[in-house]
């Protein structure tokens, strides 16, 4: 029988060895993509823009879900805020909100069915709670433009007030990952629905009809990653498979914010937001050749996360992925075999301030050209803003 410090070197080898084997795709030597043009597209200065999502619809019509209302990466005071443009991203409709929760609402996915049918996903969150007891979201919003005592003051109270709304317990029950459905368009919204897992882009529809959540249990006890499926549109949702974890990694503190797309071939693809030590800060992925029943074991692919899938029109998938260290932005890679590889990154963004941005997703819209949007903290004082980038693929 092998000792234990022997199968820890064996993993450790067989980490190093994988990782060596994919430098030529996580080289910070990028190809470049055409940017057309980049613009802040946020409305609203005095908020805290997060953790977006972008769609379009059949008609062309693109829908952007965050979440906003805020004052900070962290508070109590998120709501599921949304915009659309009928005219590719040059000019967007003031922001309206979808979903006001009694505790935070954090992140915002949003797909349009087969059906014609507009889902958005986001999740409750108490993480402000100990910067309330301890007071530390003073420090935290200081930066950002809360610098005298009478501010602090002020933020404070209002904390506490959105806080004592509800008690200890119904905070707790508000706890959750939700989706709201609308068959109309967006002119109408339904309750919450509770789902079976969270992820910042939400699902995906898959050929077969079904809606495939690839994604985390946040409120559970083992908090395991999988998917789950809806077989009625997204009214109901039923947990498929759980993803195996690489051998010593953690899944409860370890994986995150996971995104899926089918490819060509019928293969499913997972991509995992991974910190455990073996290639912390990377995005991994986990395939099913099967419907999603099983899920290989995840390998990592590149440094920069989390990512979010799209398949192009012609059958190459693309991911973008926030790149959270110089140059801070946003970046894409290319596979052409389906998902098996992935090429060089390409910068879409690469001049940010620091690592309070990213989230980046991104449509392509009828000439070939793409769009993608995040969010990002900027260099000046005002809270995080949504970013949004039009641009070509490089020349083949």
């Amino acid at each position: 029988m092998k000792s234990k410090s022997s199968r820890n070197l064996r993993t450790l080898l067989l980490y190093s060895a994988t990782a060596l084997s994919l430098l030529t795709l996580s080289s910070p030597e990028a190809a470049e993509p055409v940017i057309l043009e980049t613009k802040v597209i946020s409305q609203q200065p005095q908020y805290y823009h997060g953790w977006s999502t972008l769609t379009r619809r059949s008609n062309g019509e693109l829908w952007l879900t965050w979440s906003g209302g805020r004052l900070a990466h962290v508070c109590p005071f998120g709501q599921v805020h949304a915009m659309t443009s009928k005219d590719d991203g040059k000019t967007w409709t003031f922001p309206r909100v979808l979903l006001d929760g009694p505790i935070d609402d954090r992140d915002s996915g949003v797909l349009e069915t087969a059906k014609g049918t507009l889902i958005v996903t986001t999740f409750t969150s108490l993480a402000y709670v100990p910067y309330l007891e301890k007071g530390k979201q003073f420090g935290q919003l200081t930066a950002k433009g809360w610098t005298t005592e009478a501010m602090k003051k002020d933020l404070f109270q209002k904390w506490q007030a959105c806080h004592n709304r509800l008690t200890d317990e119904e905070r707790q029950a508000e706890l959750g990952e939700w989706l709201i459905r609308s068959e109309d368009g967006g002119k109408s919204w339904s309750a919450r629905i509770a789902t079976t897992v969270n992820s910042p882009h939400g699902p995906i529809q898959l050929k077969d009809g079904r809606l495939l959540y690839a994604g985390k249990q946040l409120w559970t006890d083992d908090r395991k990653i999988g998917v789950c499926e809806s077989k009625d549109d997204g009214k109901t949702w039923q947990w498929l498979a759980e993803i195996p974890a690489r051998e010593g990694d953690a899944v409860v503190r370890g994986y995150h914010e996971l995104h899926a797309v089918e490819a060509d071939d019928g293969t499913l693809i997972v991509q995992i937001r991974n910190h455990n030590k073996p290639n912390a800060g990377w995005t991994l992925q986990s395939d099913s050749t099967d419907g999603g029943k099983t899920w290989s074991t995840p390998r990592p692919v590149c440094y920069g996360l989390p990512s979010h899938l799209l398949k192009l029109r012609d059958g190459r998938l693309l991911m973008s992925y926030g790149h959270r260290r110089k140059p801070f932005g946003n970046q894409a890679r290319l596979s052409t075999d389906h998902g098996k590889t992935w090429g060089e990154a390409m910068i879409i963004s690469g001049d940010g301030a620091g690592g309070d941005l990213g989230y980046p997703s991104t449509v392509e819209l009828d000439d070939g050209s793409l769009l993608t949007v995040w969010y990002e903290a900027m260099k000046n004082p005002a809270p995080a803003v949504l970013r949004q980038a039009h641009w070509k693929l490089p020349e083949q």
